[in-house]
């Protein structure tokens, strides 16, 4: 009973991170492409953070819906190995952008394909940022499903 309670735990653990890792992609997504588009300076500051209160979470799942499937085998593959290092995370995330990014490039439809270098690499950032968030919530304690005894 003990190990059940352990495994429900911990995947409740890795979903709060998941959400976590997915806002923080999100806001920095939002961040970096008001910042290219100039909207953040002084006079257009509460303009942009009242958009923010909605945007984020809003493109957040978004992110979360698309990074799904290669952060769940990224997640799997941290908690068998029982990585605990944050740069390991942000690799991960690398990786799980990357993919989403293959995806993207892979499928037929143009409009939706990314070919501009800068946002390929704004979606790279937000991967590693959204691993490190993922390590900060969840990935500290990885693989501690192990120690607890039957």
């Amino acid at each position: 009973m003990n190990r059940v309670v352990a495994y429900l735990i911990r995947f409740a653990v890795i979903l709060v991170g998941y959400g976590v890792a997915s806002l923080a992609a999100s806001a920095f997504l939002n961040i970096m492409f008001l910042a290219s588009l100039g909207l953040i300076t002084d006079e257009t500051q509460p303009a942009a953070q009242a958009s923010l209160w909605f945007s984020v979470p809003f493109v957040g799942l978004f992110v979360a819906y698309f990074a799904f499937m290669p952060a769940a085998i990224a997640i799997l593959i941290s908690e068998i190995l029982g990585r605990r290092d944050w740069l390991f995370y942000a690799l991960a995330g690398a990786a799980v952008a990357a993919v989403f990014l293959g995806f993207v490039h892979q499928t037929a439809d143009a409009n939706f394909e990314v070919t501009n270098t800068s946002v390929m690499l704004a979606v790279i950032g937000c991967g590693m940022v959204g691993g490190i968030f993922h390590w900060l919530s969840a990935g500290r304690s990885a693989g501690s499903w192990r120690q607890i005894s039957a």
